[in-house]
């Protein structure tokens, strides 16, 4: 299957897109003026560009703490997620949930929920309410290698096997929680698609810097979830290129090697995408500064909007609050 000229720079486009505003976020968070905690996917674009694409407007996603990406990627508002950021009204949850708390229903963004492994159960919940409702709907999950190790994960696989529901599970394996390593984590014999696989979810493991592997792959397998409903699972390899949890590059505490940095930061799925489409011709120079002033105009504009927004009032406090 091959990618049309015209896809290959939407992807690249989308990708870098993400990277210039969560760095943006990163610039203008010492500022003081955005007060809640960020998780920022530099490094991790070609997983949510490369799933998203395929994804229709009207498909789910279910997304957890490292959210901006997968929220860009699927159509959300740019400007609302910026507000949400600076705790302004005109947010995405009117200021009340900040970076973690994402929501865009009108792009299928359903909800981006920050407790470890919490996704899984909603999304696979959202899935069977799909499948009832016949609604031909898509449900695309986001989680960390993390994640897999919570119960909810065996349960909802599971649970999705058994009732066939239409729900691609996206597995973003950056081999770190918080500081530890996967390897002080999980057992060298445990594998995370062999275990989807034995509870009767297919899956695949993919390279999740290689933005045409991802989209290439997840919409051969998005395709068949239309045709016979049924879940899979992908697996993909990334990295997180700044810290866990903030704007900020924490490699002075020696957690990761200088081998492993340079292992990855040679793999960036935008610089070399970038170059590959430039070596064959398929972006000039002339569209770059085309597409980078585009990019810088959105992100002025939608920071532009943030600051000059209201904060919200104070009876908003306790009214969506439910236990």
């Amino acid at each position: 299957m091959k990618i049309k000229k015209k896809n290959k720079i939407k992807l690249y486009y989308e990708m870098l897109r993400i990277r210039e505003i969560e760095k943006t976020i990163a610039e203008k968070y010492n500022e003081w003026e955005m007060r809640c905690p960020v998780h920022l996917s530099i490094g991790q674009e070609a997983v949510a560009v490369g799933v998203c694409q395929n994804l229709k407007k009207n498909d789910e996603i279910v997304t957890a703490h490292r959210c901006h990406a997968h929220y860009l990627a699927k159509g959300g508002s740019l400007k609302s997620m910026i507000s949400e950021l600076y705790g302004k009204e005109t947010g995405c949850a009117k200021g009340l949930g900040g970076s973690m708390h994402l929501i865009d229903l009108r792009a299928g963004v359903s909800a981006a929920v920050p407790i470890v492994g919490s996704t899984i159960p909603i999304g696979t919940g959202i899935a069977w309410a799909n499948k009832i409702k016949k609604s031909g709907k898509i449900v695309a999950i986001f989680f960390g290698d993390g994640a897999t190790e919570e119960g909810v994960f065996f349960e909802s696989l599971d649970f999705a096997a058994l009732h066939r529901l239409p729900v691609l599970f996206v597995c973003e394996n950056n081999e770190y929680s918080v500081y530890s390593h996967i390897s002080k984590r999980q057992s060298k014999k445990r594998n995370i698609t062999s275990i989807s696989e034995s509870l009767g979810v297919k899956s695949l493991k993919l390279n999740g810097n290689s933005i045409e592997e991802v989209f290439l792959k997840s919409k051969d397998i998005i395709n068949k979830m239309r045709k016979d409903s049924k879940p899979y699972l992908i697996e993909l390899k990334t990295f997180r290129a700044v810290e866990h949890c903030g704007p900020n590059n924490d490699d002075n505490l020696n957690y990761r090697t200088k081998n492993y940095l340079n292992y990855w930061e040679q793999k960036c799925p935008i610089s070399n995408y970038e170059k590959f489409l430039k070596r064959n011709k398929l972006l000039s120079n002339y569209q770059l500064l085309k597409i980078k002033e585009n990019i810088k105009k959105q992100i002025s504009s939608a920071f532009d909007f943030a600051k000059k927004s209201k904060f919200p009032k104070k009876k908003l406090l306790k009214k969506y609050i439910y236990a």
